[in-house]
């Protein structure tokens, strides 16, 4: 798709050698879904969030999570004005299009529900009154290792409502090498405006509408209840898991200029979106087995039908 190039080439102005994280994070926001990036501190998270607000025109706002960030901070609270004697709505952070939601393990866990239950129904309510949030609306929120001084896991039944959850790393020092050229100027700078937000919401259907064949449904279900049979797995994949794949890989046939599913579609961000959503129980981590692992089984085991 030759506007997803666009944007993908823009961002890669502020962005650099990153270009398989740029992907996934564009097929989420063609998916309608929201983005959890799990990385070490000043790996460029939120530039790439500004650069992909810039590229699609889209209003931008972040929220560092503190443990003393309160509920009303994010979806906003009403005002009573006595000489009018009416409330007034004042929009929280997530008032926009792409809200960042920085270091989400670090606030109280009333505070990160009130931000899933938005990114759920995309709309807040305050004292009784329902405000919907801008169209087209992404999370993208971080969260630091756990084990990371002041962070606590986010609970299974949250974590589940991210779409994928990915990891920038530390660049190679090719990268960090052009990096450091770039220094001269600020990061997102040079990010121009490439498609509009209705051009966005465009594709989004674009890629709501592609076409799943029966024998697709039965592989992403195949591979979904997979997780959930193993012995050595505590939490499969839960039925929003595999709504959440099948959308993803829709997202991921239209970046491949296809209007149908493939195999490979799936495959390719099976990791991606199940990882997370996957919990090891104990005989797996007494003979050393990890998530990576596992997901390599799933893949290796269940048989994908054959390409169209």
């Amino acid at each position: 798709m030759e506007d997803a190039k666009k944007v993908i080439d823009e961002v890669k102005k502020a962005v650099v050698g990153k270009d398989d994280v740029l992907e996934k994070v564009l097929m989420a926001i063609l998916a309608k879904g929201h983005v959890l990036l799990e990385d070490v501190p000043g790996v460029g998270k939120t530039t790439m969030a500004i650069a992909f607000s810039r590229a699609m025109e889209l209003s931008y706002k972040r929220l560092q999570f503190t443990p003393d960030v309160m509920p009303s901070d994010v979806t906003g609270y009403t005002v009573f004005q006595h000489a009018e004697g009416t409330s007034v709505f004042v929009p929280g952070a997530v008032m926009c299009n792409l809200f960042l939601a920085d270091e989400i393990n670090r606030t109280s866990s009333k505070t990160q529900s009130a931000l899933l239950e938005v990114m759920e129904e995309s709309a807040v309510t305050v004292d009784g009154v329902t405000h919907p949030v801008p169209k087209p609306f992404l999370v993208i929120a971080t969260q630091n290792p756990v084990g990371s001084s002041g962070t606590q896991p986010l609970p299974e039944s949250q974590i589940d409502r991210f779409m994928v959850r990915l990891s920038l790393g530390y660049p190679d020092r090719q990268s960090e090498m052009e990096m450091l050229r770039r220094r001269k100027q600020n990061a997102v700078e040079p990010i121009g405006q490439v498609i509009p937000p209705e051009r966005l919401i465009a594709m989004q259907e674009q890629a709501s509408q592609v076409f799943v064949s029966d024998a697709l449904y039965d592989y992403i279900t195949a591979l979904t209840a997979w997780t959930r049979e193993q012995p050595e797995i505590r939490l499969g994949v839960s039925p929003r898991g595999s709504i959440a794949l099948m959308e993803m890989a829709k997202a991921c046939a239209v970046l491949r200029d296809r209007d149908y599913l493939a195999p490979e579609d799936v495959r390719e961000v099976f990791a991606d979106v199940c990882s997370h959503r996957i919990i090891p129980g104990p005989k797996a981590r007494i003979g050393g087995v990890g998530v990576p692992e596992l997901v390599a089984r799933a893949l290796e085991q269940v048989k994908a039908p054959p390409a169209v």
